[in-house]
Formats: structure tokens, C-alpha cells, sequence
């Protein structure tokens, strides 16, 4: 039996970065990973697709991109960072540990790895347990849709040639990446999506002129449209009360993502979930126990379903580690700032102005356009917009924004929230000239 301080299972951003944190701390640390150092963001989420954003710029501007090369570029970023991973977890204070993780009890972990063929099974108990073992592609229950022209972003990430038809199934940040970046590539790309507009986390106003750029690259949008079948390449959905079919080389489907808690045992650790994930409190992140449970294991990132964003989980591990040492901190997990990274960018931080208007509260929203400044103008990035949300007494509490350089941006006014910051305030802090950020000091 091996006794830790804190046993982490899963060792995407939140999983990792939680172990440097606590062996930093003077914890002792096992982390158990049953694929690869650094989850599915760094491996087939995040980093990968942004390598391929990288790549579908450069065809945008004019260049003669190789996609032998795009997809070799990408392994050797992945395997160079997660190598990076492997090397972190290797430092004073913390086990890593290869293999499948499941509870035995509130306090124990159970590991089963293959090693030279034979399997091997270890038990770790810790006062402390985490889970954070992230999140893979729902697969929705439609006929056909698990045949094989049917992938999931993990699959088109090591796709070998542009498919000359790609039609992607959902239209949230996964498939709006993916269409914008197979546009540039050269695929003839439809996006077939349920709801009536795409990215609905996103502001509408976003959102909405967000499609219309992406459909002046070539990408046809089906929206309100709900798909009934996929057989072969042939994908049949409805709209508008009629039956449509289209024609694909290559379906993506991208209809969200589910938590990875299967096979984890939960129930013989008297832990609460459901299909959206572990039930946690929200501010310390402990799980919820079932009837008569007593355990201390937490739970981060996407496994518990608040919000699927990498930071989010590397934010939340950091502030379990505060908890687990007794210590209080100041983040801010109420202002967490996202971005889409498709060709223009959109991001956000603070709520929407739908959201705003339902919930019935008192804002002002100002505006700034990317074709009255300089640097746009210079840049050649002119389709853009900032939308900055104020409260009564002037205090900045959401901003969106569509546009070159959109996660940038939304990062300064992210900071901004974090201190209360208000409109008047902002505008009085020197932005370099010339730049995309005098937009938010000169915003109407």
C-alpha cells in the first residue's frame, strides 16, 4: 500500500498543473494517467487545433501549405509539450503513475497498467483525492452516426488529406473552429446545426456576425435543422418541417462533450453525479457525497461539468490545493474568460447581453468598431466589433468581441474585472498606439 498526500487522477491542464502546485507545497503527490501526460487538450484538444489555426492563417493570406506538412507540424508541437508534461511530473514530491484509476473506497485508488504485457495492479490511499479525468465527444443516439464517415475532432486531427466535402454535425466552438479552419484548407464545408443560431453560449450579436463572415469564406450553415440520419456519406436532417439531405467525404461530428466517469467506481466512494458530470460544491469544488457518504476527494475541470474550458480546470485544481493546505486565495472563478478561435476570433468574458436582458438587470452596452482604428486599418482586420457591458455605477461586467486579435483583448478586460474596474477608469490607462487595444480605451 502506498500513503500520499493527494492522489490525482487524469493529467490534463487541471490534473498536472494541480500536482506541480501541491509538490511546490511541500505535498506528496500521485498522479495516475491511463493515456497520455497532458490530457485531451494538449493531445487532441487545444494545442493541436490551434497548430492547425496556425496553418489555415497562412492559406488565408495567399501561402502554398503542404497538409503533410500542417499535420507533422502538429505532432511534433504535441509530442514536444507533452514530453514537457512528462518531465514536470517527474519532480521532487510527485509519483506519476501509468494506468487506469478507479476507487476501492473514499481514500483508496486502485491503478491496473500493462506493463511488458503483463498486467499490474498497485493501490494508492491518500487523504486527498482529485479527479480530474476531463471530458470526450457525446455521441448523439442517431441512426448511422458512429459509421465510418463519421469522426470526432480527436480522428480530423490526424486526418491525412483535406476532404473535399466536410460537413460538420453542431455548431459550438468545436465545429465553428473546424469549419473555419477546413475552409481555408480548401474543404467545401456545411455545418448542419440544431438550434436556430450557432455558438449559443456566445452573445447573439457575436455569434450571429460570426456565421455571416464565416459564410462569406464558403461555409454553408443549416440552422434549426435536426439530423435524422447519417448512411454513408449521406446525412438527412430536418428543417423547417421538410426533410434535406446533403453529401459529405467526411462527417465531423461535433455535438458536445460528456463527462469521462464510467469505469471510476464512484458509487463504492459514495460520490454524487450525474450525466453532466460529478456533483461538486462550487466554490471548494468537494464532491457532493451520496446518503451516508464521508470522503474528501474533489473534483476539476470538465468531469464535473461547470465549465469546459482548460483554464477553468487549472484554475479550479490550484484553488482544491489552497483548500487541501488550508490557505485563501483570490481568484476569481466568477470571471472566466473563453474565445473561439476561428478566422475572425470571437471571445468573451461576464454574461451575455441576452443573458442580462433575461435575468432583468441594469447595464449599458458601448460599442467600438475595428474599422475606425489605426492598427486595424493597417493590419487589414477592419470586420470587427467590441461590445462592453457597464453596470449602474460604471463598473465593467462583460465584454465580447469579434475580430482579429478577440482573445487579447477580452484578456485585458478580464484582468480589468478581476479589480472592479470601471469604464472611466479604463480610459484612463495609456494603450500603446498603434494597437487593436486603444479600441477598448476609445469605445463609445
Amino acid at each position: 500500500m502506498n500513503k500520499s498526500d493527494l492522489i490525482i487522477i487524469g493529467s490534463g491542464p487541471g490534473g498536472y498543473r494541480a500536482a506541480e502546485y501541491a509538490a511546490k507545497n511541500g505535498l506528496q503527490v500521485v498522479i495516475v494517467e491511463s493515456a497520455f501526460a497532458g490530457g485531451t487538450c494538449l493531445n487532441c484538444g487545444c494545442i493541436p487545433t490551434k497548430a492547425f489555426c496556425h496553418d489555415a492563417e497562412l492559406a488565408e493570406l495567399g501561402r502554398t501549405v503542404d497538409f503533410a506538412q500542417v499535420v507533422e507540424r502538429k505532432q511534433q508541437i504535441v509530442e514536444q509539450l507533452r514530453s514537457g508534461v512528462e518531465t514536470l511530473m517527474q519532480q521532487p514530491g510527485i509519483t506519476f503513475v501509468h494506468g487506469h484509476g478507479h476507487f476501492l473506497d473514499a481514500n483508496t485508488v486502485e491503478v491496473v497498467s500493462t506493463v511488458d504485457e503483463e498486467t499490474l495492479v498497485q493501490e494508492f490511499k491518500a487523504d486527498n483525492i482529485i479527479i480530474a479525468t476531463g471530458s470526450r465527444t457525446k455521441i448523439l443516439p442517431i441512426p448511422g452516426i458512429t459509421g465510418p464517415n463519421c469522426i470526432t475532432s480527436t480522428e480530423l486531427l490526424d486526418i491525412q488529406q483535406v476532404p473535399k466535402r466536410l460537413c460538420i454535425i453542431g455548431a459550438g466552438v468545436i465545429g465553428m473552429e473546424f469549419a473555419s479552419v477546413f475552409a481555408s484548407f480548401g474543404s467545401e464545408v456545411t455545418v448542419v446545426e440544431y438550434l436556430k443560431e450557432c455558438l449559443p453560449a456566445m452573445d447573439s450579436d457575436i455569434a450571429k456576425r460570426l456565421r455571416k463572415q464565416l459564410e462569406k469564406r464558403g461555409v454553408k450553415f443549416y440552422l434549426g435543422a435536426g439530423v435524422k440520419q447519417v448512411d454513408g456519406q449521406l446525412v438527412t436532417f430536418e428543417r423547417k418541417g421538410k426533410e434535406e439531405s446533403i453529401e459529405a467525404d467526411v462527417i465531423l461530428v461535433a455535438t458536445g462533450r460528456t463527462p469521462n466517469i464510467e469505469n471510476l467506481n464512484l458509487d463504492q466512494a459514495g460520490i454524487a453525479y450525474d450525466r453532466l458530470g460529478i456533483k461538486v460544491n462550487p466554490d471548494t469544488f468537494e464532491v457532493v457525497q451520496q446518503a451516508g457518504g464521508e470522503c474528501r476527494v474533489f473534483a476539476i475541470g470538465d468531469v464535473n461539468g461547470r465549465q469546459l474550458l482548460a483554464h477553468a480546470a487549472t484554475m479550479q485544481g490550484i484553488r482544491v490545493v489552497n483548500t487541501i493546505l488550508g490557505r485563501k486565495d483570490a481568484i476569481r472563478l466568477d470571471v472566466m474568460p473563453a474565445a473561439v478561435f476561428t478566422s475572425p476570433e470571437a471571445a468573451s468574458v461576464g454574461p451575455t447581453e441576452d443573458q442580462l436582458k433575461d435575468e432583468g438587470r441594469e447595464y449599458t452596452c458601448h460599442k467600438g468598431y475595428y474599422r475606425s482604428n489605426g492598427k486595424a486599418l493597417a493590419i487589414d482586420a477592419t470586420e470587427g466589433i467590441v461590445k462592453l457591458f457597464t453596470d449602474a455605477s460604471d463598473r465593467i461586467i462583460g465584454c465580447h468581441i469579434l475580430g482579429a486579435h478577440a482573445a487579447d483583448l477580452v484578456q485585458e478586460i478580464a484582468a480589468l474585472m478581476n479589480r472592479d474596474t470601471t469604464l472611466a477608469q479604463l480610459r484612463d490607462i495609456v494603450h500603446i498606439h498603434p494597437t487593436l487595444s486603444e479600441i477598448l480605451q476609445d469605445i463609445g
